[in-house]
């Protein structure tokens, strides 16, 4: 049986004015729309109360599992303004479909993927107001589910509570898009072979803050994790998937092995090279084989992707061996190309060919 989703209007919105004025700089993930979602479930009884209501906190007992368990996963995903006056996602069931296998790694109720699809329909249209209109504005969409059952025992809650609030955003990174530098974490891992790191939970996320603090203490803008294994393979960065770029074309990126998460713009991007005649090649990549072969000029670039910053380039990368930059310090064609490809689809300025646009209305 479906689950229908009740409209509840704040009664004391933002004014039109003040609204107007927090979107001209709205920088990321500071500010926050008039509404969320939230829909509870529990154990024999399934998911209700499904409602859109005004922004607010959420009142929590002390003893509430997830403050002492960490059962909490998320998603990321944008709503952009299309050309031709619409509002559009790209790719949201895809989104509906890892918040999905997210919540069966970690012991956790699935949420319906067509209500997951509804709830974010129902607040784009109750906040579309929100949506910013500058060339790299969007509104960014930020659903995630805790164990909400008031107990002090580890196994998985009975009960959960799903929240999905938006904010409206314009680049990830401070001064726009431009190269990043990034340190090479030798002391500290993401994820280990049959641990989260394939899934989007908090804890991933937590995990690599003191090896963030790190790469900003050394100058740098990102975190590189090395496999937690041998300390040889480049995993990821802390927030974001990676991609190299050769000389003749060729891109590289570490396959997913389970300690990776499946990002959905690494994914588009696979399709995208693939679809343009570039060799694309998913493989164990050594930190070693990078700087080798960048310095030796058979490597060019190399970019982050994720929701949020899109395609960001690499440009100085750092570790305790030393530093190396890539080609000229410059965001490299490959990767302009495919990061413009991919903002025209999502803004609806050139033809999906690929069925990713989701259209709001």
């Amino acid at each position: 049986m479906g689950v229908d989703i009740e409209i509840r209007p704040n009664a004391n919105p933002v004014s039109a004015a003040e609204r107007a004025a927090l979107l001209v700089d709205p920088g990321f993930g500071r500010v926050f729309t008039d509404h969320m979602v939230t829909i509870r479930y529990a154990e024999g009884k399934g998911w209700y109360d499904a409602r859109v209501e005004a922004r607010g906190p959420i009142p929590m007992d002390p003893a509430t599992a997830v403050l002492h368990y960490a059962q909490e996963i998320f998603e990321g995903l944008k709503a952009y303004h299309a050309a031709d006056g619409g509002v559009t996602m790209i790719r949201p069931e895809a989104n509906a479909a890892r918040f999905r296998a997210s919540a069966e790694r970690m012991a956790m109720a699935p949420l319906p993927e067509d209500l997951f699809l509804d709830s974010l329909h129902e607040l784009i249209k109750v906040d579309r107001d929100w949506i910013p209109t500058a060339s790299e504005g969007s509104l960014y969409l930020r659903p995630f589910m805790y164990a909400s059952e008031v107990f002090l025992g580890v196994k998985p809650s009975s009960e959960y509570l799903y929240v999905l609030i938006a904010s409206p955003v314009g680049s990830y990174f401070k001064g726009g898009v431009k190269p990043v530098s990034v340190w090479v974490s030798e002391d500290y891992t993401r994820a280990a072979p049959g641990g989260t790191g394939a899934a989007k939970c908090g804890g991933n996320y937590a995990a690599s803050l003191v090896a963030q603090a790190q790469a900003i203490e050394y100058g740098c803008d990102q975190v590189v994790f090395l496999d937690a294994v041998e300390r040889r393979w480049v995993d990821e960065l802390g927030g974001m998937n990676i991609f190299f770029v050769y000389a003749d074309g060729t891109l590289v990126t570490p396959p997913l092995t389970g300690s990776i998460l499946p990002g959905i713009t690494r994914d588009s991007i696979l399709t995208l090279a693939r679809d343009q005649g570039l060799t694309v090649v998913e493989r164990p990549y050594a930190y070693a084989e990078w700087q080798a072969d960048t310095e030796s000029g058979a490597l060019r670039e190399a970019f982050a992707c994720g929701t949020a910053a899109v395609i960001t380039p690499i440009g100085t990368v750092k570790s305790t061996r030393g530093e190396f930059v890539m080609g000229d310090g410059t965001a490299g064609p490959v990767t302009t190309d495919l990061r413009q490809q991919l903002v025209d689809i999502q803004r609806g300025r050139t033809p999906d060919r690929y069925g990713w646009v989701h259209r709001v209305f």
